[in-house]
């Protein structure tokens, strides 16, 4: 290519050549709107300007990856060739819809130090290879500030996402705010403001989060020293308050709770008394209570009560167990409808469908039926393999449509008839067993009894994920039968959590307790 002359401008960039843009995007972020935007801003400044992507395999799977290159024009009315995909070493600007997209493009190479300005929302759209590992598979937010600020040229970070949902708007338009106020591209404001007018679409939203965004990103920029990572989802979250709610079996609910329990555990049994109501009925809470009292009877006069908020979580999370009847629940509310609206921003007038995919098996089905039908069915092999033929399928369901949304809302009906069905005199048994090896353990060591405690981490989700974590927590349990005679049991049982937590596969499990055994 003939080299294309202009002059060098004041944001560093030597125009004399390409300009390139790499944009890491999942589905739904708007990467497209925010590309055609930086082509339209660069042609309408006399630029050239080429715009390719590489789709991901999937939402929140694989993100979509978009290369504009931009290069100022001569006047010639030469026509450059430019790169179809972005070079390691070789691009000016990395923009990541989300934290841990920033954090997949320096590990393609795609940012460096003498070159990249790095620009990326600090929000968190966890990844499937992050939620499905059994324990935390979070990313760290931390290494990827301490890897931007040492791998890019300029690296600005903040919550755009928050700042896109207050604009009624999509996180495209505060990244294009971000980009303006970098300085990364040798145009004026006014410019990007118009590239989104020229639009036509959305502008008065897109408009205001690209304010919003373009100022909060040079009051960073203006910052004395820069912004801590933020902190995970664990340390933000918040517990409601033990408060009457002007219903009378609820509020007598919280004056026992208030009463009987450590004032330290009021807002996790707050937020488990909600959970548990909100899965069954009021009665149900008064079970969750009574569960929950021998654990603070064990340390009643402790300065602290580690023991019964760990109890008052897990107890929880175990009554409010994920069956058929509480999956259809879901899928049926009107607040869940109202939120896959507004992550997809549609407006008032369009409708959106969501299609799941759902795959039952004929242990659910004996699940949810009355316990003894349940278990006259699984007693005859004959009749199950029948069943299954019929039932163990793949189906896509459209919640949106009423041939799929009445089926579910009846199912999620019967949550009345629940203390009846198999699969909750299961969970109760199962759950009662657990409570009573951790109580009696806690008498006489209480970090052993918190550890048994937070082993319950172990069961969720439901169908064969279910089983599986199942499976593990009760390979756990037996272990620490064997250990509690011993003075380090505590350690080992978090060791063997730990274990558990690591791999779906099961393997780090299968490697502690052959260790353990190895010395029983």
């Amino acid at each position: 290519m003939d080299a294309l002359t202009t002059t060098a401008t004041t944001s560093g960039l030597d125009t004399r050549r390409p300009i390139a843009i790499a944009v890491m995007a999942m589905g739904g972020q708007g990467g497209g709107v925010l590309v055609d935007w930086i082509v339209e801003l660069a042609e309408r400044q006399g630029w050239l300007a080429q715009s390719t992507s590489v789709p991901g395999v999937a939402q929140r799977t694989g993100a979509t990856i978009y290369y504009v290159e931009i290069i100022a024009s001569d006047g010639s009315g030469r026509r450059p060739v430019l790169s179809l995909m972005p070079v390691p070493g070789e691009v000016d600007i990395v923009i990541g819809a989300e934290l841990m997209e920033a954090g997949r493009a320096m590990q393609r190479g795609l940012v460096s130090a003498d070159r990249t300005t790095l620009i990326a929302s600090s929000h968190r759209a966890y990844a499937v290879s992050e939620k499905i590992v059994p324990g935390d598979g979070a990313g760290d937010p931390a290494k990827v500030y301490e890897a931007a600020r040492a791998s890019s040229k300029q690296f600005l970070a903040f919550d755009m996402a928050a700042i896109s949902e207050q604009s009624e708007s999509v996180i495209s338009a505060a990244l294009f705010g971000a980009l303006a106020a970098s300085g990364a591209l040798p145009f004026p404001r006014e410019a990007y403001e118009g590239a989104i007018r020229e639009a036509g679409l959305g502008v008065d939203a897109s408009l205001r989060a690209f304010g919003r965004a373009h100022d909060a990103a040079v009051a960073e920029l203006r910052a004395p020293t820069p912004p801590p990572p933020p902190r995970t989802g664990a340390a933000l979250k918040r517990f409601p308050e033990l408060q009457p709610i002007g219903d009378v079996a609820f509020d007598a609910m919280v004056e026992r709770a208030r009463r009987d329990f450590p004032a330290a555990a009021h807002p996790m049994i707050a937020a488990g008394l909600a959970r548990v109501v909100d899965f069954q009925d009021v009665a149900y809470g008064a079970e969750y209570l009574d569960r929950l009292k021998p654990f603070a009877d064990i340390e009643r006069g402790a300065a602290d009560c580690p023991l019964t908020t760990a109890a008052a979580k897990q107890i929880a999370r175990a009554m409010a167990y994920d069956d058929v009847i509480r999956v259809a629940d879901l899928k049926t509310r009107g607040s869940r409808f109202s939120r896959v609206r507004e992550e997809v921003a549609a407006r008032p007038d369009q409708i959106v469908y969501a299609t799941e995919f759902m795959h039952p098996r004929m242990e659910e089905v004996c699940g949810t039926l009355p316990a003894g039908l349940g278990r006259w069915i699984e007693a005859r092999p004959g009749l199950m393999a029948g069943l299954r033929r019929l039932v163990d399928r793949g189906r896509r369901v459209q919640t949106g449509t009423i041939g799929w949304f009445l089926p579910l809302y009846i199912v999620a009906g019967f949550g009345r008839f629940r203390r009846g069905t198999l699969r909750h005199q299961r969970e109760m048994e199962h759950m009662q067993a657990w409570l009573d090896q951790a109580s009696r353990a806690a008498r006489r060591d209480v970090p052993l009894g918190l550890e048994l405690l937070e082993a319950r981490r172990l069961v969720k989700g439901y169908s064969d994920t279910h089983d599986r974590g199942e499976g593990r927590f009760s390979r756990l349990m037996a272990m620490a039968a064997r250990l509690e005679d011993r003075a380090d049991a505590a350690d080992w049982v978090r060791r063997l959590r730990q274990a558990a937590l690591a791999d779906a596969e099961g393997r780090a499990l299968d490697d502690t307790i052959k260790t353990i055994e190895s010395f029983l």
